[in-house]
This record gives structure tokens, sequence and C-alpha cells, in this order.
């Protein structure tokens, strides 16, 4: 089961500023007409039922009523063809900014293209797309895997196997962290890639992928990298009651309150840290830049930071 998001969307919940809709739970039948001069954006999030993209979202939300703009929040739970419905919807509300956090590198790009095509600027947050939007705010994914891998790496002198738990298929993220991955693999010889499968960014599915591995290969690999910390939560639950933890060092991404918690308890050995509120923030401020037709910085790219047990307090006061 996916832990319950820290943040909720309500489906009938309208202000003067701030407009939260999640696509297919019915809805209001009217908003607040819209103030002269006011900024309308609509925000697609990938899916709202995982840690981190719940709390992207919460920080496009907070950002949206700093800045006092109306934002329409929708939840493509995951499915392209929903985000491009939903994108078609911001299209016929005349929405000024679309803010896109991607479901799919392929799949979610004819939103952006259709977007474009009625003239309605797109800022893409935390992924890509194959189609180029007007902005992106996030950070380097390829970064995250060479973060990641190197780490490895370096706690196991550059010798050893490792597994590799993938999101989903084609996602931008798996992508470009697979690439980053692979680079620092190159550069160690004697490192090797064992086994690698998908388990969709869910811990369900990580935990059930690493206790088939257990089965398959316990004894011959020395680290997982699992490209998020959902599913390095659920490597991690497996190798614990399998008694196998102590033979494995496993590192996740995105620093979710529960993985920095198993970090600052000895139990994750790392995590490498994505700024959700950074990105939020950004897009936002983006957006209204945009909006305002003002000049405005087409990639804002956010590091990433390795997070172990030496330095995770400073990440657990964010």
């Amino acid at each position: 089961m996916r832990p319950a998001p820290r943040f909720q969307v309500r489906p009938c919940l309208w202000t003067a500023t701030l407009v939260l809709a999640v696509l297919g739970l019915g809805g209001c039948k009217k908003s607040e007409p819209r103030q002269p001069g006011e900024i309308f954006i609509g925000y697609s999030s990938r899916d709202m039922s995982a840690e981190y993209t719940a709390k992207l979202s919460e920080a496009i939300v907070a950002q949206g009523k700093v800045r006092n703009v109306r934002l329409v929040l929708v939840d493509a739970q995951a499915d392209a063809q929903k985000q491009i419905s939903q994108t078609e919807n911001f299209i016929s509300q005349k929405v000024d900014v679309i803010i896109l956090n991607p479901c799919e590198f392929e799949a979610s790009s004819p939103a952006v293209e259709r977007a474009k095509a009625a003239k309605i600027p797109v800022v893409n947050v935390n992924s890509v797309t194959k189609a180029t939007p007007d902005a992106y705010v996030g950070s380097n994914d390829e970064e995250a895997g060479v973060m990641a891998m190197e780490v490895i790496a370096q706690k196991l002198n550059g010798k050893g196997n490792v597994l590799m738990i993938h999101g989903i298929m084609g996602q931008s993220a798996q992508l470009q962290r697979d690439a980053g991955a692979r680079r620092v693999l190159a550069k160690y010889p004697q490192l090797k890639l064992l086994d690698q499968q998908t388990a969709g960014w869910d811990r369900a599915k990580a935990m059930a992928l690493t206790e088939n591995w257990l089965q398959a290969h316990r004894g011959n690999f020395q680290a997982i990298f699992a490209q998020n910390d959902e599913m390095a939560m659920g490597a991690l639950l497996a190798l614990e009651r399998a008694g196998a933890k102590k033979e494995v060092f496993v590192i996740g991404v995105d620093a979710i309150a529960q993985a920095l918690t198993a970090v600052k308890e000895g139990r994750l050995d790392a995590t490498v840290f994505q700024d959700a509120e950074g990105q939020g923030h950004g897009a936002v401020d983006l957006a209204i830049k945009i909006a305002k037709k003002e000049p405005f910085a087409k990639d804002v790219l956010i590091p990433f930071q390795v997070v172990t047990r030496q330095n995770v307090d400073q990440f657990l006061a964010k």
C-alpha cells in the first residue's frame, strides 16, 4: 500500500484567489468571477499519491496564495492521457499559464503541444517532456543518478554488484537517473549492474521486487540504487524482514520525510535531496513572470544534494 499523501485535495474548495479541483471527483459548478488583472494558472500534478509530488503540490499551492494568483490544481494520477485532457480543460478555461508536472517524457508531450498551439505558455516543473515547453523549473535528474551511484562506488571501493530499481519507464526522471548511474558505472569496470527492473515509483512494488531478488541473488549483490525514496523504503523493508540489510547498501532519491528519518536512525544508508519547495515556488514565480510578459529564464535548475547520517539533521530541519 502507498502511504497516505501529506497533501490532501478537496474537490470543491473555491476562493477568490485559489481554486483547487481534482478532475474526476466532481467539483463545483462555477467559481468566483475573475478579477481584473488577476493571473490565472492551471497546474497538473503527475501523481499526488506519492509523497514527493504531494510536497511539490503543497509548495505550488502555498506560493500561489503568497503571490495572490488564481490556481486550478488537478491530479493526473500517473495517467498521461488524463493529463492531456486536463490540459485541454485548462485551454477551454483560458488560463494564462499552465504548470505541468509531466507523467511521461513522450506520452505527456501532446499536452505541451496543444497548449502552445492555443498560445498558452507552459512551464514544466520537476520533469521534462520531449516537446519543448516555454520554461522548465526543476533539477538535473542525470545529476541525481551520478550522485547516487558515485556514493555506492565509494562505499564499495569501486568493486561489487549493484541492483537498480527504475521508476516508470519512459518518464524523464527514470531516463535521466538511469543515464547518470550508467555514467558512473562506466568509470568503474569492477562495479557491475547485476539486475535492473521497474517498480513504477511504488513502495509496495519495490518491496516485492527486492524479495524476488533476495531469492534469486542473495549474497551476490552489495548495493541497491532505487530511483526514488518510495522504492528505496520498499527495498529497505524487504531487506530488513529477510535479515539481509547489513549485507546491502541502499540509497534513494528525493529525501522524503520517512527516508530522512530512516537515514537518521541508521536504517537507510543515504538519499539524494531534491528541493520540492524550491521547485514549486520557482515554477509559480516563473509562471507569473511569463503571464506579465516580463523577462524570464527558460531553465531554472536547482541542485541535488547527497544526504547521509552525517548531515541529515540539516535536512530534517527544512
